[in-house]
């Protein structure tokens, strides 16, 4: 399903733990990493395609993350032509995302990079929030660090955050 501009609708996750740290999975036989995502089905609200990726590519279900935010607008990124299958070139630019923010509830544990017919990870980590986009593929860069902006603003404070903040106050400093 590809709108009338030539993008496919998409959902894009950042899943947090509770250190605010995010989750990267890496594409099965490559070397790079990438937030969960992928397209939204016919008849599907971007939540209902959120949590359906969620659980193909993690195994997370919707008891295991709580929705913190969502970005109000599609963001777009292109695709080069050379990744475009022949039959879609003139017609395909790209995808329109909708990017979910969520905290992981449940245990790293609860992850399971196999749980549907066609895993798209073969391994997984936790990284620092606003880690560099290195090993992300160059074109979906901007699109990460759009998302990434947006989305800051629903990340409660950490223990750690909260620790400091009291003993400055306490101390007066």
């Amino acid at each position: 399903m590809v709108d009338r501009d030539g993008y496919r609708p998409n959902v894009g996750i950042i899943l947090t733990n509770a250190k605010n740290q995010v989750f990267w999975g890496k594409r099965i036989r490559q070397d790079s990493w990438q937030f969960p995502q992928g397209g939204i089905q016919h008849g599907e609200s971007p939540e209902q395609a959120m949590y359906r990726e969620l659980q193909e590519e993690t195994g997370l279900q919707p008891c295991h993350v709580q929705i913190l935010g969502r970005t109000r607008d599609w963001m777009r990124y292109e695709v080069p032509q050379h990744w475009v299958k022949r039959e879609w070139r003139g017609s395909y630019k790209g995808q329109k995302q909708i990017w979910f923010l969520l905290r992981l509830v449940g245990r790293d544990c609860d992850v399971c990079l196999r749980a549907s017919g066609h895993p798209e990870f073969d391994a997984w980590r936790w990284a620092d929030y606003w880690i560099e986009m290195d090993s992300v593929i160059e074109f979906k860069r901007d699109v990460y660090c759009l998302a990434l902006n947006e989305l800051v603003r629903y990340l409660p404070p950490t223990k750690q955050v909260k620790r400091y903040e009291a003993h400055r106050l306490v101390s007066g400093g």
